[in-house]
């Protein structure tokens, strides 16, 4: 069945070509459905004034209050020399504070005759600061009139709640708001997603009066109804869309990979030089159970840095290879890659060496498989991946290329799973004469909730105990703008470090060469203080030479990067884990793996521009060792800005769930559920996946029991609609991806 065609009409079509570009390009809008489904962040009583007390720092608001004063004044300047520079300064009040408006040059003659004291109006624009107070430059307006003169009647507003949009400097809320009511009339058409029983048995609106409610309220009750019934919405279309993935899954056979009595794997863990955790033995049953059976398993291993998972990992890869199927390991990067391959041969020893003199009896073949290989070894690789004589492989999404043949491709251990898309995973399943047992990896802590709703097809495993002798780690704010001297102190803790023996890190969000163009950069930037920031990220490339010459002058210093051809990145690497190098800077490259147990200090420049989860696995490749270990997060954001009390966040705990939990309150969730699944299923709006633990869980439940009874949702046209939507979204987004 179509989509209903009002809904799928194009913007432009309906708006004009320019608004529809701008809402293309800055909202991610092309359809009437897109833009009905753009709901309000907030909404604003007439008769109430917003909190003007509360304003957040660089981030552009839509505020309603009254002018209390205005004035003109006339300046000197290069541009004005003879003091006719004008300048016109304009107080707004809400009752809760004061917020003062700055109006310069041609711009002030509008505001001027319009902005008369008693005026109200609501006020959009980005909140900066001078001379120690808060303040809008040039915010756009629009009056709000109690009358009726001319197109912008109150009508227009409709009703005494003012709904405000998420905006952008380019569209304000107010000019969203007339496009939504423009279309608003074929909300009607709308195609309700959700089983009558379930809509009328819960007492949730219909679907169009949900759209009305939420664009046009009349009371506080209606928002309510309308929030409570998009929040099913969005929660059982999701819901539904991961049941019927796990019900495929379950119609798929699959090889039961049980390990021999005394094969490989029992020849590893007699070598193991330690006991294991009592989690990591828990989970390696719920693994070991879950090959065993006839259809493919689908797990999710979930562990902070340093848990082990590495090691629950490659017990699951040698209870194959013992059974006679092979173990392929996907890592995003190549550094990551090669270091995986290093450590489980280093952990195999002789295990490893299969077909060559000296391995032992039960001995398989350990093989990388990377792109930047060359064509001797690749074809070498290839080989033994398709006679089976290498049991395991280790590699980057080279092994996803059509050209790789497995032998009998039995498991797949995906690491880092937020690298990866639905669609990745899929293919390399393909290469299987029978859909192998899938195992995903991922060191960020996923709330129990996100885990339903971003990885909701796969059971969940979690190692939550650290092995015995991992050091604390201590973190540390350093606001370099508000205290300079203190960042001289973090350069010279870091020669402590070193004079003591050790190493250190110093991260930066950008390299720095001819191809990184902070101008391309400043799209993806992932909150709003981002875009405040009018200098581009500090640069590896860049740091590394102020230091070198400066505070860490005298000290072996080099750099690591994304962009560096594979070999030399490897050098770096070996050189800075035998101790050769002092000092390694680098970009989120270390963010993965890197173990490196003698660097007990890292410094993250600029530590604003990471994502809190990012900055908790960072941080994790210090204190590996027994010595303990130091991060320092270095900002210039102000103290009163959202981007500084993140990483004040970051510096007051450890735990990784916790900290996973601040990240989701305080970033969109479409953010963390597009970084957890390379841009997918990011269409969650008005559900908050923290907030709505019960909804998520009860829509798992109902979703669960539908598709179980009609797999193909043939009585339920709406709700295939819907998914259809949803899941060309998730395609059109990794296909961008590439």
């Amino acid at each position: 069945m179509d989509l209903v065609p009002a809904l799928q009409e194009p913007l432009k079509k309906v708006l004009g070509p320019a608004t529809a570009k701008v809402m293309a390009e800055h909202l991610g809008l092309h359809t009437v459905g897109d833009l009905l489904h753009h709901y309000p962040r907030r909404y604003e009583e007439r008769g109430q004034l917003t909190h003007l007390a509360d304003l957040p720092m660089d981030e552009h608001v839509t505020v309603v209050a009254q002018v209390a004063d205005a004035r003109l004044h006339t300046f000197a300047s290069s541009k004005a020399p003879r003091g006719k520079g004008q300048r016109l300064e304009v107080t707004i009040t809400d009752g809760s504070g004061r917020l003062q408006l700055v109006f310069f040059g041609n711009g002030v003659h509008k505001p001027h005759k319009e902005l008369l004291p008693g005026t109200r109006a609501m006020f959009a624009g980005k909140v900066s600061v001078f001379n120690r107070r808060l303040q809008l430059a040039h915010p756009a307006y629009e009056l709000l009139r109690g009358d009726t003169e001319g197109e912008e009647t109150v009508e227009s507003w409709a009703g005494a709640l003012i709904p405000l949009y998420p905006a952008t400097a380019k569209l304000e809320s107010w000019k969203l708001a007339k496009a939504i009511q423009t279309v608003l009339p074929s909300a009607q058409e709308a195609v309700d997603p959700l089983p009558d029983s379930l809509r009328e048995g819960r007492g949730l609106v219909s679907l169009p009066e949900a759209l009305l409610k939420i664009h046009r309220p009349h009371t506080k009750a209606d928002i309510e109804d309308a929030r409570a019934r998009l929040k099913w919405d969005e929660a059982f279309v999701l819901q539904a869309a991961l049941a019927r993935r796990r019900h495929a899954e379950t119609q798929l056979p699959a090889v039961p990979r049980k390990p021999g009595r005394d094969g490989l794997l029992t020849a590893f863990d007699d070598r193991l030089p330690f006991t294991l955790t009592d989690g990591q033995q828990k989970v390696s049953r719920e693994i070991f159970d879950d090959l065993a059976t006839d259809h493919p398993m689908h797990r999710l291993l979930q562990g902070e840095v340093g848990s082990g998972k590495t090691l629950v990992a490659l017990r699951a890869m040698l209870a194959v290879v013992d059974s006679g199927g092979q173990a392929v390991m996907l890592a995003p990067t190549e550094v990551l890659a090669q270091q995986h391959h290093r450590s489980v041969v280093e952990m195999m020893g002789e295990l490893a060496e299969g077909g060559m003199l000296g391995g032992a009896e039960h001995a398989t073949k350990v093989v990388l498989l990377t792109g930047s290989m060359g064509a001797a070894a690749r074809r070498h690789a290839l080989l033994d991946l398709a006679t089976g004589e290498a049991g395991i492989v280790i590699g980057t999404h080279a092994l996803i290329e059509d050209k790789v043949q497995f032998h009998d491709l039995g498991l797949v251990v995906v690491d880092e799973q937020h690298r990866f898309g639905v669609e990745q995973r899929d293919a390399l399943r393909g290469k299987g004469k029978q859909p192998p047992h899938l195992l995903v990896m991922t060191a960020t802590p996923i709330p129990r909730t996100v885990a339903m709703t971003v990885f909701g097809d796969l059971e969940t495993s979690v190692l939550d105990q650290l092995p015995a002798g991992r050091s604390p780690i201590a973190s540390h704010v350093v606001p370099a703008a508000d205290k300079p001297h203190f960042l001289d102190r973090a350069w010279e803790r870091v020669r402590e470090e070193v004079s003591g023996g050790h190493q250190a890190y110093v991260v930066c969000p950008r390299i720095g060469d001819e191809d990184d163009d902070p101008k391309k950069k400043a799209a993806q930037r992932a909150s709003p203080e981002d875009d405040a920031e009018k200098r581009p990220p500090l640069a590896v490339l860049d740091v590394a030479g102020q230091l070198a010459e400066g505070p860490l002058q005298g000290l072996k210093v080099e750099v690591l990067h994304g962009r560096m051809q594979p070999d030399d990145k490897d050098a770096v690497m070996r050189r800075f884990a035998a101790g050769e190098t002092d000092v390694l800077v680098a970009t989120t490259v270390i963010e993965v793996g890197v173990n490196v147990p003698n660097a007990t200090a890292m410094v993250i420049m600029d530590a604003d521009r990471f994502g809190v989860s990012q900055l908790h696995q960072l941080r994790g490749r210090v204190g590996r060792g027994s010595a303990p270990g130091l991060c320092l997060l270095v900002s210039e954001m102000p103290e009163a800005s959202a981007a500084r009390q993140r990483l004040n966040a970051v510096a007051s705990t450890r735990d990784g769930f916790e900290l996973s939990r601040i990240d989701l309150e305080q970033r969109r969730e479409g953010d963390v559920l597009g970084q957890a699944q390379s841009g997918a299923r990011t269409s969650l709006r008005v559900l908050a996946v923290i907030e709505d633990e019960e909804i998520i869980a009860e829509a798992r439940q109902e979703a669960a029991a539908v598709v179980a009874a009609d797999p193909e949702l043939t009585g339920l046209p709406g709700l295939r609609t819907a998914l259809e939507a949803l899941l060309d979204e998730e395609r059109e987004q990794y296909l961008e991806k590439g």
